[in-house]
Parts: C-alpha cells; sequence; structure tokens
C-alpha cells in the first residue's frame, strides 16, 4: 500500500551545523596561527636588517675618518699648547681624536677641508663629534652624532712604521704634538648582540 504523507524539508540538521562550525573555527585558528608566525617572522627580519644597516654605517663612517688621517695638529682650548695630529688614550674624555682630510664642502663654504674629530663611548652609544675649526676654543662647540648603540666596548691598536702594534697612541705615552700617524689602526667593536666585530683600516700615506 503506497503511503502519503508530509514530505521532509531539505536542510542540515543542528549537529552537522556543530560539526561544520568547529571545522571552520579550528581552521581559522590554524590559519591565524600561520599568519601571526609570518608577520612576526617578518618583523624580526626587519630588525636585523635595521641593525645590519646601522653596523654598516657605523664602520664605514669610522673607516672613512681613519683612513684619510692628516698630519695636521690642532692648538688646544686654552691656546698654550697643541693636540698631535692622532691621539688615542682612553684615559682623556675621548678615546679617539685626530685630524683628517676630505671633509667635502659642496657648497664652497670658507672653510678648510680638513676636520678634527673624536670619538667617545656615552652609556651604551658611540658618539662621534666634530668641530667647524681647527684651532678651537672654549667657544667652539663640537657637533655630535650618535653611530651606534649597543656598544660594551671598544678596543684599538696601532701599528706603527716598524710594523709594531701599540694598545696607545702616540706610543709609550709620547704627548708631542706633530704628524706622527699610524700606518693601519685595528678596530673592535663588542656589541651586545653581535659580539666582537674587528676592521682593519690602512691610513694613507
Amino acid at each position: 500500500m503506497r503511503r502519503w504523507g508530509i514530505p521532509r524539508p531539505a536542510g542540515f540538521t543542528l549537529l552537522e551545523v556543530l560539526v561544520v562550525v568547529t571545522i571552520f573555527a579550528v581552521l581559522s585558528v590554524l590559519a591565524y596561527g600561520g599568519l601571526n608566525a609570518v608577520l612576526e617572522q617578518r618583523r624580526r627580519t626587519g630588525l636585523l636588517l635595521e641593525r645590519l644597516h646601522e653596523v654598516q654605517y657605523a664602520f664605514r663612517v669610522m673607516t672613512l675618518d681613519l683612513y684619510q688621517i692628516n698630519p695636521r695638529s690642532v692648538r688646544d682650548e686654552i691656546g698654550d699648547g697643541r693636540y698631535s695630529a692622532f691621539v688615542s688614550d682612553e684615559r682623556s674624555e675621548y678615546f679617539l681624536q685626530f685630524t683628517r682630510s676630505g671633509w667635502s664642502n659642496p657648497r664652497g663654504a670658507p672653510r678648510s677641508t680638513l676636520q678634527r674629530v673624536a670619538y667617545r663611548i656615552e652609556e651604551d652609544k658611540l658618539i662621534r663629534q666634530y668641530w667647524h675649526v681647527l684651532d678651537r676654543t672654549l667657544a667652539n662647540t663640537p657637533v655630535e652624532g650618535e653611530i651606534i648603540s649597543g656598544v660594551e666596548e671598544i678596543t684599538l691598536r696601532f701599528m706603527d712604521g716598524g710594523r709594531e702594534w701599540h694598545e696607545t697612541w702616540p706610543p709609550g705615552g709620547s704627548g708631542g704634538a706633530g704628524d706622527f700617524r699610524p700606518l693601519a689602526v685595528e678596530v673592535t667593536v663588542v656589541l651586545e648582540d653581535w659580539g666582537p666585530i674587528t676592521r682593519l683600516v690602512e691610513v694613507v700615506s
């Protein structure tokens, strides 16, 4: 006998909907986790690239400065003495101070192409300073800028004409001013995140 009745409406049961929602939630969590990992990796890569550029810039500036050491001594701030063309003494305010050539002057300002520069460490930052005049007075304030941060230590070695290395310059602590320059300078910068990095710079004769 053929039975007649009310046709069952097509659709999903509550259990089927719950299963689909659960699967979609799991896939969403997995997708979000993957996206978050990609974004975090991208952020870390960006920070590493920024740090790399900072380190490269710092060594490029120091290399250009040391490469162009000039034998020009300068008068001290008081005016009754002179600083050597190249001085490095960790007991002084600046662990490195010297005269360099090649100071660019694209505007043709009435000044020398020689420049007196100095390096010091302030907290964990390497600071470079320069003066607009060579024979400065107490009224001449330096222009300074941060070269690199995260510095734990900087050590220098200097090669003399006899190919001997020295920890300070002039060798033996001689304080006479003049054109006594090293043949080469070895710079080792210890960074808190990268460890020690060493560069050897040959001075132009």
